[in-house]
């Protein structure tokens, strides 16, 4: 077996950054979590996130836009660029898609310019080029020069609301311009209006048309000292009535030159610009700036104090929590201070003392991200689950990736369902089961009465004819229904979640049904190639077949191929190790993931398949849970190999430090979990795959007042590999451990060395760990 391992430790080194990483050394004694936070990680490459100031789980994201169109645009900025729009209150962080880039304000000296400037020539419009040495972000406050008019810009914010501070030349005229039409990826703007109610605030509404098709954002901003005003429509000035509701607007605020700075306050609703008013008066009582931003950073130092960590590298602990930061900004509070919100239905609806939630990224985000939640924050995990159920009795479905009350219908599968069971499983249950139970088997159904579907297009998303072909033809046609593999196995594993809720419930024909619907991946796996593979309708596999092909979005496999996709059988490994031919096979089978050449196949393929490790794509979350198969076949150092090989080459403290998209907080939380040293391999299950701790200890604070404490002895760089386990100290019998027993607290104590040891044999995995 260990005559693998040269093969690996050669292959495994780092492959994907492209980029010489840029190495930030903290002192090792700031310990103090928000200081380790770099949140400039991921602002370059694919990674999509944003610097800006934001609170967890905030409404409000204020934050720098430096490009609106293209890939790389999806979070509003981007480290390359050397000039800036301006600052939006909305962002997304790590998205695949953009939206949001809400009510954009610039301050600005000189002419006024009401249409902005390009990459290309800043001077064209309102933008300004900025120096990365003249910024700076840390959790809940943000800084930059606007070298073009002398500005230093300063960012903060509170749930609802963002507070700016702008210190211009002492001697210049202010001038403030607000940009409604300003959207990331350029979406239509059926309403943009502004009021203009004192010479020291102002009101606005937008509508935008985008991947959320219905986005509805008001604003409420006041000000420090009094300004007058200009409104545009088209980049052309309207008269001085106040108030303009165009398709286009801006309005441009003038204040007297002045030495103290401006400060602005921004409230945001999607119910109503009165809203938006209470949402700023109770959060901001005063003009404290600092005191602002002050709170902030404790709101971020309680978040991030739940986990401890000691050992590891300055760069190591740079990147751990600002992995655990990035996992605090989404899912955002949607609902007002009074509790109003905006339904999936578009009408108003009045919360029962909880707040309401938006941005979902399901696809992504069950994996880890909702594990994650599990343990650090139930209570919190549980008000984003009945987001999600009053989510589906507005709108008559759970939502794949929900954004301001839309369905967008991204991605494949239903995944609410993993996220609902997963947390059922772990004594997560202030939720109504019943309800959830229905919209559970609701979701993976294909029946589309009584949902409200915002147009054809998303309608075939949510409710793709694939759910059709599986109920009826027991499999799904590759030649009638695209991604046809993915959504297959996403379904078998959708349907085996359901099968445990239905168990657990005493729901026993329900039970029997989705069970035998949970093992239909065994009719995608092609026994003379390998793979699992597409069929048609003729019963006779689609040719021609390459596993490393891929043709984005337009082919047999989600944003990747059969190398990738082939291992999607998370709730039934034995079934799947069987249907390779034993153990032995499997992981020879397995083995070849990780060393053939990382060669991508097709003209058209998918710019998600990221990260490759041989075949093995990091960058995008399929697959994520892969490298912990091994687990179950008695190679356990392999996993422990490979875990440590992408926490240490595809992670960086480097702008251009994820190997792709954030997703919401998903690549961050496989950074948590498995720099802890486990993963949840399988959401449902209740079992954690031990893997390889990076730190000496980890401790986790329970929200039940217990504490979780990983210990890792010997350890560092050279030593990979666990000699001996215990969990309060008894011999770990298998590389699992169970979340109850990590609920009640207690220590898990690894041992590492230099060379694998087989403390785990394919014997003592039998049988392997299910929730059955």
């Amino acid at each position: 077996m260990n005559s693998l391992l040269p093969l690996l430790l050669v292959l495994l080194l780092p492959a994907c950054t492209g980029v010489t990483p840029r190495v930030a050394e903290l002192p090792v004694e700031r310990t103090a979590p928000t200081a380790y936070v770099n949140p400039f990680i991921g602002t370059g490459g694919h990674g999509h996130t944003f610097p800006g100031a934001t609170r967890p789980y905030g409404m409000v994201q204020l934050s720098p836009d430096t490009r609106t169109l293209g890939w790389d645009a999806c979070g509003g900025y981007h480290h390359s660029d050397s000039s800036m729009l301006g600052f939006s209150h909305t962002h997304l962080s790590g998205t695949g898609i953009g939206d949001y880039g809400d009510v954009l304000f610039m301050p600005s000296t000189g002419a006024v310019k009401v249409t902005p400037g390009t990459p290309e020539n800043p001077d064209a419009g309102y933008r300004s080029r900025f120096s990365h040495q003249e910024e700076e972000a840390s959790p809940g406050y943000y800084r930059v020069r606007l070298a073009d008019y002398d500005i230093r810009a300063e960012l903060t914010a509170t749930v609802r609301a963002g507070f700016h501070r702008y210190t211009f030349p002492a001697e210049a005229e202010r001038h403030l311009i607000i940009d409604l039409a300003h959207t990331i990826h350029g979406h239509q703007n059926p309403v943009n209006e502004f009021r203009v109610i004192s010479d020291r605030e102002i009101i606005g509404y937008k509508q935008t048309q985008g991947w959320a098709q219905e986005h509805h954002v008001y604003f409420y901003a006041r000000f420090n000292t009094p300004f007058s005003y200009q409104l545009f429509v088209q980049g052309e000035k309207v008269k001085d009535s106040g108030h303009v509701r165009s398709t286009n607007a801006q309005a441009v605020l003038t204040f007297a030159a002045a030495e103290e700075p401006l400060l602005v306050q921004v409230g945001l609703s999607a119910v109503d610009s009165a809203g938006a008013r209470r949402n700023l008066e109770s959060e901001l009582t005063d003009w404290d700036f600092e005191a602002t931003r002050a709170a902030a950073a404790t709101a971020w130092e309680t978040q991030l104090s739940k986990v401890d960590v000691e050992g590891g590298s300055a760069d190591q602990r740079t990147i751990f929590y600002t992995a655990l930061y990035h996992t605090a900004i989404s899912p955002n509070v949607f609902s007002d201070v009074d509790g109003r919100y905006r339904g999936m239905d578009q009408q108003i609806h009045q919360t029962d003392g909880k707040p309401m939630y938006t941005v979902f990224s399901l696809w992504d985000t069950f994996r880890a991200f909702h594990p994650l939640q599990t343990i650090l924050s139930p209570a919190q995990d549980e008000l984003f689950i009945n987001s999600l159920l009053a989510k589906y009795e507005e709108g008559g479905v759970l939502p794949k990736w929900e954004l301001a009350a839309n369905y967008t219908g991204t991605m494949t599968g239903d995944h609410a369902i993993p996220v609902i069971y997963d947390a059922y499983q772990k004594g997560i249950r202030g939720f109504d089961v019943e309800t959830a139970y229905r919209a559970m088997v609701q979701a993976a159904l294909y029946d589309t009465s009584g949902i409200r579907f915002p147009s054809e297009a998303v309608k075939e998303k949510i409710k793709p004819r694939a759910k059709h072909y599986n109920e009826i033809w027991g499999y799904i046609p590759a030649d009638r229904e695209n991604e046809s593999i993915s959504k297959a196995l996403e379904f078998a594993y959708n349907d085996w979640c359901i099968a445990q809720m239905a168990k657990a419930l005493g729901k026993t024909d329900d039970y029997a049904r989705f069970a035998e619907r949970s093992t239909r991946y065994q009719r995608y796996f092609d026994r003379e190639t390998g793979f699992m593979r597409g069929k048609n309708a003729d019963g006779r596999w689609r040719t021609p077949f390459s596993p490393r092909f891929s043709r984005h979005r337009r082919d047999d496999y989600t944003e990747g191929n059969a190398w990738q996709w082939t291992w999607f059988v998370p709730h039934d490994v034995p079934g799947l190790i069987t249907l390779m031919g034993g153990a032995s096979a499997f992981q020879t089978k397995l083995d070849s993931l990780f060393t053939i050449s990382s060669e991508i196949e097709g003209e058209e393929s998918s710019a998600d398949i990221s990260g490759l490790i041989g075949q093995y794509a990091h960058g995008n979350e399929p697959s994520h849970h892969i490298a912990h198969l091994y687990n179950f076949v008695g190679a356990s150092w392999k996993t422990q190999q490979l875990t440590d090989s992408i926490l240490t080459s595809l992670y960086f403290n480097d702008p251009n430090g994820l190997s792709g998209n954030e997703d919401c907080g998903q690549m961050s939380a496989w950074y948590l979990l498995n720099a802890m040293g486990f993963y949840s391999f399988c959401p449902g299950t209740g079992q954690y795959s031990i893997g390889r701790p990076l730190f000496d200890e980890v401790r986790l604070h329970l929200e039940n007042g217990k504490t979780f404490t990983i210990t890792t002895q010997g350890n560092r760089p050279a030593h990979k590999f666990i000699q001996s386990a215990t969990l309060n100290g008894q011999p770990l019998p298998t590389p699992f451990f169970t979340h109850d027993a990590l609920r009640n607290g207690g220590t898990l104590e690894l041992t590492m060395g230099a060379t694998p040891a087989q403390r785990w044999n394919e014997a003592e995995l039998s049988p392997v760990p299910t929730a059955d």
